[in-house]
């Protein structure tokens, strides 16, 4: 979730028609669904961990997202799906490829740094995930130059 903003009460149906288009023509939405809510906050909260978490702290999603939300996760996560087309596990992996590509591409790390980073197993396991996402092993990737980043809101 990019910002939050409360529109008020007395906003005339007109009124919000025309933000809802003058957001849209920006690529922005606004979120008056409760599932629609969930759903963001769920992302947001994936993002954050993969993106900006502690690389020592290993990521249990489930566990992540059913205490943020104070929700089941089977409700979480059959809602996410139902809505997005995609599970949380996969939205989960596709979030963490990205994150390795950003991570080859400033070449700091080591292909093993990333790996403990994101909480894989092993290199092997992350090179196996990153070629089944991108059809690229991390070094062909590298070598390229990042040329294959997908936007955070994309993904």
């Amino acid at each position: 979730m990019l910002g939050q903003a409360e529109i008020p009460d007395d906003t005339t149906d007109e009124q919000l028609e025309q933000l809802k288009k003058n957001l849209a023509s920006v690529g922005f939405e606004i979120l008056d669904d409760n599932r629609k809510k969930v759903i963001e906050r769920i992302k947001t909260i994936i993002i954050e961990q993969i993106h900006h978490g502690d690389p020592d702290n290993k990521h249990n999603f489930s566990e992540i997202l059913a205490k943020a939300l104070h929700r089941d996760y089977s409700y979480l996560s059959a809602l996410f799906s139902e809505v997005e087309s995609i599970t949380i596990e996969k939205y989960v992996i596709n979030q963490k490829i990205e994150r390795v590509k950003e991570l080859l591409v400033y070449d700091e790390l080591s292909l093993s740094e990333i790996a403990y980073q994101l909480g894989y197993s092993s290199v092997a396991h992350l090179s196996a995930q990153f070629k089944k996402v991108t059809g690229l092993t991390p070094s062909h990737f590298k070598k390229l130059g990042g040329i294959h980043r997908i936007p955070l809101d994309k993904v």
